[in-house]
């Protein structure tokens, strides 16, 4: 082992966890499965074509750039794009953090002013908080409980020292999904750059850079059944023409935007896997959705103090974020031994604080603390589905049991007017 490696020895490697394969996953929003589909498509340029994209003077290095220029292609069909519009990268991450940084140091002189929401992924907020530390001032727009962005709010926050805003399309915690349209025309009739992460939601939703008036778009290929370490960032050329400042240095590649060499098998799953989405779309978002329907009735049915979060309608297929009122979540998922859930973000599972996006939608402390978060995928079965349910209520039923503030609730007590005392 690497001497001062953060793994010790007792720390579970993936062969050790047991029953890994007997678990079912309903995590979907942290990652999907890679299809089969796009591993096959993938595996050739681990072995044969293994060239380097941008080695122009050999057969190895055409048939990389062949496939680059397809998955480009494929990309471009899924958004409706130019292909030329679509620059590569290593994930949703860099290419939120080359939308926003790069957005707001190159057209610093024209202002420094910038618009998102308060619900935003990480991959988004902490770069603009780095803005601010560099003087750029960021306005915050609001979310009713349900999650939604009210577009004239966006309106009202323009002024004439605004160079763009960033809005998320759906959140990854509580599916709510934005009224983009709308934003998009609001941004265009003032003259700014909208940049829309769409890590979250482009397997299931139709998504038209043109025709919601997006300039910048960042994708995801782990999201949507594509491989980790592969990601996309649409950058309009024309009408307007949207420059960004790179973020590395070191090449020329990707018309200069994004300096490195590509990762060529993870670029062709990505593109396989947009194509795989811009096929099976339809198919898949009503599967999905009654996969999610089925859930969430069995939940609200079969327990009382269960409160669904986001919106009712207009949320991703997949997305069941649910509160079990006197429950505490991480005791609850800890109960659901063959089920994979998670609490929020996987991007925030590692502290202790509450979900912001929670508390944006003014969920109280407490309630953010029950919160278990299911998201459904294209790879999720019904029996799946009656399993997870089964295994939460019980679950949930046994620790009701032992609360002694579910046992205050029962007997009619108001638990807000009780004071309590610390020794």
């Amino acid at each position: 082992m690497l001497e001062n490696s953060p793994m010790s020895d007792t720390d579970p490697k993936p062969a050790d966890v047991p029953g890994i394969d007997a678990l079912v996953y309903m995590d979907n929003y942290s990652t999907t499965r890679t299809d089969p589909r796009v591993l096959e498509a993938m595996l050739p340029y681990f072995s044969n074509h293994y060239g380097n994209a941008h080695s122009r003077s050999h057969a190895y290095g055409w048939a990389a750039e062949k496939g680059v220029d397809t998955a480009r292609e494929q990309v471009a069909a899924l958004i409706n794009c130019k292909p030329s519009d679509v620059i590569f990268t290593s994930g949703g991450t860099e290419s939120c953090n080359l939308a926003v940084k790069g957005v707001a140091q190159m057209y610093a002189e024209k202002g420094r002013h910038i618009i998102t929401t308060a619900i935003e992924h990480r991959a988004v907020m902490d770069p603009l908080r780095a803005l601010e530390r560099e003087g750029f001032d960021i306005t915050y727009l609001p979310v009713n409980t349900h999650g939604s962005v009210d577009p004239a709010t966006l309106k009202d926050a323009i002024r004439e020292d605004t160079i763009f805003a960033s809005i998320i399309f759906a959140s990854n915690e509580i599916g709510t999904v934005q009224d983009v349209d709308a934003m998009g025309t609001i941004c265009k009739d003032a003259g700014i750059i909208l940049h829309v992460d769409a890590c979250v939601g482009v397997d299931t939703e139709t998504i038209d850079v043109d025709a919601m008036g997006i300039d910048l778009l960042s994708l995801s290929s782990h999201k949507m059944y594509g491989p980790m370490g592969a990601g996309a960032l649409f950058v309009r050329r024309r009408r307007p023409r949207v420059r960004i400042k790179p973020q590395l240095e070191g090449g020329s590649q990707e018309r200069g935007m994004r300096h490195g060499s590509l990762n060529v098998p993870g670029i062709v799953g990505l593109g396989k896997a947009a194509e795989l989405c811009r096929l099976e779309r339809d198919q898949d978002r009503a599967r999905i959705r009654a996969l999610r329907d089925r859930m969430e009735k069995a939940f609200t049915s079969g327990l009382e103090e269960v409160y669904v979060n986001g919106h009712p309608s207009d949320r991703l297929p997949g997305s069941l974020n649910v509160s079990f009122n006197y429950v505490e979540g991480e005791s609850l998922m800890m109960g659901m031994n063959s089920v994979a859930v998670s609490s929020g973000s996987a991007c925030t599972s590692a502290t202790l604080e509450p979900s912001h996006v929670m508390k944006a939608l003014g969920v109280s402390e407490d309630l953010v603390h029950t919160s278990i978060r299911f998201s459904l995928g294209r790879f999720s079965t019904e029996e799946e589905v009656d399993r997870a349910v089964s295994e939460c209520l019980t679950s949930a039923r046994k620790l009701r049991e032992m609360s002694p503030l579910w046992e205050m609730f029962k007997e009619g007590i108001d638990l807000d007017s009780i004071e309590w005392k610390h020794d």
